[in-house]
């Protein structure tokens, strides 16, 4: 797989939540570090996605927000 964005995070399937219209995927990419998008749920199957396999969080946004506590 080659891709042009720079954050690409491997991880395990740990969590597939379908709906109609979207699905709900949580990877683990390091032990009890999770990242959860929500992606298609045409996508999903097309994928062929299941719990336990490997996977890749693409991150690609053109700003990102830092906050922090009053």
């Amino acid at each position: 797989m080659k891709i042009s964005a720079r954050n690409v995070l491997q991880g395990k399937v740990v969590s597939i939540v379908k709906g109609p219209v979207s699905t709900e995927l949580t990877l683990e990419i390091a032990p009890g570090v999770q990242v959860t998008s929500s992606i298609t749920s045409t996508s999903a199957t097309s994928l062929g996605l299941k719990e336990g396999d490997k996977a890749y969080a693409v991150i690609k946004a053109s700003s990102v927000m830092v906050a922090v506590d009053d």
